[in-house]
């Protein structure tokens, strides 16, 4: 047993532990104050625990888009530095006591030790640091909801790691399990406070985390004081010195890494489901004979024309159209059929169309297109929306309304950036990705330069590998988002016109919204990001915005979500990319300012349906002034500007 060192009180005695722990945070934090305001939250990460610290370096590396040199320079420069800092942490943590069963710690091998655990814990993270890179460039939860099992699976596998003597040859005490946990969620719970507080209260939370990590390294360095040796006398019998040199320790985080890829693939493959995929909600609603809708290739369908039966007199053309626009990995053309006929109910011959990612035919319908076909760049994607709403306008002479999902969302973006002055009518994004293009990388002639979009590339080729849609992925995509997607993204709402405009965010997608406070009007629903264009409760919605009627005021489900949503976005901005952004901008990329400069003060309620009431979704109750700032960019215009009174 040790003595009273081991209190409260000996932790106390450590004033020098406490003050690079707590001034090494409020240090970077103050840097990010000045340079990137909206990166404080990694900041308590700097002094937290070995494997923590080391992702939270990996990710700062990755931020960097130099070239191969300069990356190489940089990392062993902070290669360097971590484990001096590390191993100056755990000579100041370590137990001050005669008691203990192992010699002083020798300042040379603290050094050594945690120098090895930052380079494995790199090698063993960079997927994850990866895929939040990834994110970064194209942002949607589900490369997130990869990352956070892996990062959280190899931190635990080094939980022990840089503090406890031969690390690599033992799997981590429960007791370390248990301060790598409480340091992740003090991290987390420190993030969703620093998001929310100014430069004074964000310094005192960063100071008071740094405390807590001081006492997390007291807690592991008393621990390693403990503990003896794996083998104080190396056995004679070769077998038993080779099990006793097995890295246990990174081979269970590189487990924890292969049982993520395997759930991915199972997942893939369909044998774990999460949801039902919306193909599978809507498949049995197709279009009926003599709808205007687009069934299975019905050609006389998409022109607006009846059935096509011999003797059926041809109809008029529609008054209206809306073009469904799906995201990654879709077919056409019926995903629309889910919601075909609750449109068609309320305006009967109402011709709704599923954009291809094909384009159109010689006979101007969609042509079939599948999951190979949607990795196409933003301009191209933007300008085949862009001709297919056109040739609805044309058979329609109204504004086109739209429903776009995921990728079709930055589509719609690039539409509407590229081609001002379109006849849109109202659009609804499901899914929407929200800036796009926060970083992006060089692209040489042979594709990218840089480390971090190299490892992109080579990951966006493993799930391209292991999934249905080829091994290439969404590389040009990936390529033409880093390019073009914020450009597209702030440009939308340039585009001319009125547009009336509902935003449904899945809850899921908080994990990679920016850090702000949402919006009045954006419509926070339960659900996975991809699966809300077959969604048996959203298509209700849907239906109810495009038939004119706006959403009621917001009640305690609604504002239930809307909180869960924000907590979860500023925690889970401890474990994101850095977000060097020098403004808070949350944007759906369509509000236009002719409504900023109408004065818009109230917007008319049209009477509710019961549709509305499962999401309790806010009313835009907004003005003039609060629209122009950046942070109330993504207001929900859920009416026209000629409806302001």
């Amino acid at each position: 047993m040790m003595s009273a060192e081991q209190g409260v009180g000996g932790f106390f005695r450590h004033r020098a532990l406490i003050l690079v722990a707590a001034g090494g945070a409020v240090a970077e934090a103050g840097l990010l104050t000045a340079f990137a305001p909206a990166a404080r939250p990694v900041a308590p990460q700097v002094t937290a625990l070995p494997s923590i610290a080391a992702y939270h370096d990996l990710r700062w590396l990755f931020a960097d888009g130099g070239s191969w040199a300069g990356f190489a320079a940089i990392m062993l420069a902070v290669l360097l530095a971590r484990a001096a800092l590390d191993a100056v942490l755990l000579l100041l943590a370590w137990p001050r006591t005669q008691s203990s069963p192992v010699p002083p710690l020798r300042p040379s091998r603290a050094f050594w030790s945690c120098l090895g655990l930052t380079a494995v814990s790199w090698v063993l993270l960079s997927p994850a640091a990866t895929l939040t890179f990834g994110v970064a460039v194209l942002p949607f939860s589900w490369p997130l909801i990869g990352a956070l099992p892996i990062m959280l699976g190899v931190l635990l596998a080094l939980s022990h790691g840089g503090t406890i003597m031969a690390w690599w040859r033992r799997l981590p005490p429960l007791t370390a399990l248990g301060w790598l946990l409480a340091s992740f969620l003090v991290l987390s719970g420190a993030a969703a406070l620093i998001t929310h507080l100014d430069t004074a209260g964000a310094l005192a939370i960063t100071a008071v985390t740094g405390l807590v990590n001081a006492r997390m390294w007291y807690g592991m360095a008393t621990l390693a004081a403990r503990l003896p040796a794996r083998s104080p006398s190396w056995p004679s019998w070769s077998p038993a010195r080779v099990l006793l040199s097995i890295p246990l320790a990174p081979l269970a985080g590189l487990l924890a890494l292969a049982l993520v890829v395997g759930a991915a693939r199972l997942m893939f493959t369909g044998t774990i489901k999460l949801f039902g995929h919306p193909h599978d909600l809507v498949a049995a609603s197709s279009a009926e004979p003599g709808s205007a809708g687009i069934g299975r290739g019905d050609r006389t369908a998409s022109q607006g024309m009846g059935d096509g039966s011999a003797g059926t007199a041809r109809r008029s053309p529609p008054a209206a159209a809306v073009l469904v626009v799906e995201g990654w990995g879709s077919w056409c053309c019926d995903a629309a059929n889910g919601l075909r006929p609750l449109l068609q109910e309320a305006q009967p011959g109402m011709l709704v169309s599923q954009f291809s990612y094909k384009g159109l035919g010689a006979s101007g319908y969609p042509l079939r297109s599948g999951p190979a076909d949607d990795d196409l760049s933003l301009p191209e994607l933007g300008d085949k929306i862009a001709a297919q709403l056109e040739y609805l306008h044309d058979v329609t002479h109204a504004p086109v309304d739209i429903v776009a999902e995921s990728e079709g969302t930055l589509g719609i973006y690039a539409m509407l950036a590229r081609h001002p002055g379109l006849p849109v009518g109202s659009v609804v994004l499901l899914s929407p990705i929200i800036a796009p293009g926060q970083l992006s990388f060089p692209a040489g002639p042979q594709g990218p330069s840089a480390v971090p979009p190299l490892a992109l590339d080579e990951l966006n080729h493993l799930v391209g590998t292991i999934s249905p849609y080829g091994s290439a992925g969404a590389q040009q995509l990936l390529a033409s988002v880093s390019e073009f997607g914020a450009r597209y993204f702030s440009g939308a709402d340039r585009g001319g016109g009125k547009i009336r405009l509902l935003g449904v965010v899945p809850l899921a997608d908080a994990l990679t919204l920016p850090a702000c406070d949402l919006a009045p009007g954006i419509v926070v629903v339960p659900a996975f990001h991809g699966g809300l264009l077959g969604h048996p409760d959203v298509l209700p919605m849907v239906a109810a915005f495009l038939d004119g009627q706006s959403p009621g005021p917001p009640g305690a489900g609604q504002a239930r979500l809307r909180d869960a949503a924000e907590v979860i976005t500023s925690a889970a901005s401890a474990w994101r990319m850095p977000d060097v952004s020098t403004e808070c901008s949350l944007s759906l990329g369509v509000t236009h300012t002719s409504c900023q400069t109408a004065g818009l003060n109230r917007l008319e309620r049209a009477p509710l349906r019961p549709n509305w009431a499962l999401f309790e979704i806010p009313a835009a109750m907004v003005n003039s002034s609060e629209l122009g700032k950046p942070w109330r960019r993504m207001e929900v215009i859920v009416d026209t500007c000629a409806r302001i009174s």
